[in-house]
Parts: structure tokens; sequence; C-alpha cells
């Protein structure tokens, strides 16, 4: 660990030289390359020199053992110091796991209700008010490209896309099986059911992601749309579907005012499922980085439980439990969310030692 941190220190005071030079100055794409290098290692550059002062430190403190006067004194220091260097170690094992490069990107998320007829429809509309309160308690906006409403309130299925920095990051952990345990608005002999909605999370492909579309391959839909979507919105053919032929996969935005925003929405959102879909077979082919991932991201992995009388939550991938679910379902994802990314880091942590 120490070479490969000593190689980043240097290629750090390297590119911090260069950006002292007029020519690097003078050239602004060299500069924003530069700069976003010298940003990207900042973090474990300032713990590994905080982490080599604290070696330093301690080899003082031994020394200073040896003087009778100060060797008490030094005893407790040297014990706090290797406290620290403990710290430091293990802030060091995860600022060097491989970030993922999709970290910062805006986030699709899908919701449909599945098992449990409008109860589970209803269950997704909960789902979709928990993520859009923790969006919003983020300082996140977000907004809706498709809706099919439930007959009995909530959505069959909603399609809605969360911007804000490092949304991903928070929530990548949230596809597969939802699961509701609760006596239904729908039941009259007072029952408890259980229900399951589930969630599907991509990253939002941005303009610089290399995905090839072949026109040929899609099939593109224009009809009049049904959902809201401000005034007008029903009373031109605005709304468009595309169905990716080789596929399957079916895109539709529907809540844009004009078909061109509706199609341009829509290709976005076919580019990131397709590059979603890329990343799972890249994963499945090299086997390992998937089977330590939490979960599998597939829609139909039961992830998590949402038991109503009880008041609990329950994520069954790390065995987190919680009785906040009135709180979690308004938003307050923060606890939850943490404690699947520190798992995350463990086991990359123990798959990269194996």
């Amino acid at each position: 660990m120490i070479e490969h941190l000593d190689l980043i220190l240097e290629k750090y005071n390297k590119l911090e030289a260069e950006l002292t030079k007029a020519e690097v100055l003078s050239d602004v794409k060299k500069t924003r390359e530069y700069s976003k290098q010298i940003s990207s290692m900042s973090d474990v550059v300032a713990c590994y020199k905080k982490y080599k002062k604290v070696l330093t430190d301690i080899e003082n403190t031994k020394e200073m053992e040896k003087d009778l006067e100060l060797a008490e004194m030094a005893k407790e220091e040297l014990t706090n110091l290797l406290d620290e260097k403990t710290k430091l170690e293990s802030q060091l094992e995860l600022l060097l796991i491989p970030k993922d490069p999709n970290d910062d990107k805006n986030v699709i998320v899908e919701i449909r209700g599945a098992a449990g007829g409008d109860e589970a429809n209803i269950f997704a509309g909960d789902l979709f008010r928990m993520y859009t309160r923790y969006a919003e308690k983020k300082g996140f906006t977000y907004k809706v490209y498709n809706a099919v409403e439930g007959a009995a309130g909530g959505y069959s299925q909603i399609e809605f896309i969360i911007k804000g920095k490092g949304a991903y990051s928070l929530l990548k952990y949230e596809s597969g099986s939802h699961r509701v345990q609760r006596v239904p608005v729908t039941e009259s002999n007072g029952r408890i059911q259980t229900s399951t909605a589930t969630v599907l999370v991509m990253p939002e492909a941005d303009d610089n992601l290399e995905i090839e579309i072949n026109p040929n391959d899609l099939r593109i839909d224009i009809y009049r749309s049904s959902g809201n979507g401000g005034q007008g919105v029903n009373t031109t053919d605005s709304a468009v579907r595309i169905t990716h032929l080789p596929t399957g996969i079916v895109v539709t935005c529907q809540n844009e005012r004009s078909q061109i925003q509706n199609r341009e929405q829509a290709f976005r959102v076919l580019k990131s499922r397709l590059y979603d879909l890329e990343e799972q077979e890249r994963e499945e082919k090299e086997g390992k980085e998937r089977r330590s991932k939490i979960g599998t991201g597939d829609r139909a992995e039961k992830i998590r439980t949402y038991n109503y009388p009880q008041n609990r939550v329950t994520d069954h991938r790390i065995g987190y439990t919680t009785k906040n679910l009135d709180r979690i379902m308004d938003g307050d994802l923060d606890d939850l969310l943490n404690a699947l990314s520190q798992e995350d880091q463990k086991r990359k942590l123990s798959g990269e030692e194996d």
C-alpha cells in the first residue's frame, strides 16, 4: 500500500508543479485536465501526509522514551499516536478503493407495482414519495418522465430522474424487490397483506458516454399523452415510446410539453438502460465484482421489507433493521443508505485482499 501511495504523491506533486508553468496555464484544456486529476487525488494525498507525519512522530516519541524524565509522558503520547496510525490506515484503505465512475451522476429510478394488485401500486406510490422526499432533503431536484396511475391510487409504474451531484452514489443500492406488510386500505377484514413493488436504479447517461444505437434497431411510436404534464399536454400527439428491438427494452416519455422534448428524454433514458445492461453483462463475465456487490441489482431480488404493524424496516442483504419505518417513508434514508455503503466498502476491501 505504501508503494502505491508514494506513486500517487509523486504524481500529485508533479501535476502541481506543471500547473505553475505558463505554457500549461495558457492551455485551458490541459489546465482543466490537470486540475481534475489533482482534485481526484487530494483526499488520498492529504490523508497520506497526515499518516507520514504520524509515523515520524512515533519514531521521535520512541526516542523520548529512552529519557527517564520523559518516559511516562512519551508512553501516553505513543499510545495516542498508534491509535491515530490505525485510524489513518483504515481511512487510506477506503480512499484507495477504486471509485465508481458513475457515483457523481444523476440517477434514473423506475418503480413498478408488482405482486398484490391495487395495494402493490399504492406501495409503489409510497416508495416514490419516499425517494422524492429524500431527494428534497438532500437539495436535489427530480422530474417524472412517465407515470401510469393505479386504479386505487399510487402507480402501476412511475419513472423519474433525480438530479444532483452524487445522487447515484447514494441510491445505487436500491434496485430490487421491496416488500410491504400492512393492512391495505382496500382490505375490509383488517388482515395484514404482503405486497411488493420493484425498483430499478441506473446512472443517467451523459453526453460523453459512448453507446451506439442503430436507428434500424428502434421502433418509435407517437401517441397522445395520458398523464399529468401541464396545460395542453393531452391536446397533441406528444408522447413517445421507443422500443429497442434487439433487447426488448421499452422506454416511454410523456410528461414533457412537446414531442421533441419527450423524444430527447426517451433517447437519454434508453441510452442509460443500454449502458446498465452492458455493465451487468460485463460484471457477469468478470464474476467477482458482482458477487462482492450488495445484491445483484436484479428487480426480482428481495432486498427489503417494510413492516407497518411493527414500524420496522429490514434490509435483508446486510441484516440491517430499524424501528423507524415512519421516518424512513418520510425520506429519512441517511442511516440506512450509509449502512449499505459501509458494508459495500468492507466487501470491496475483503475482495481486494482475496
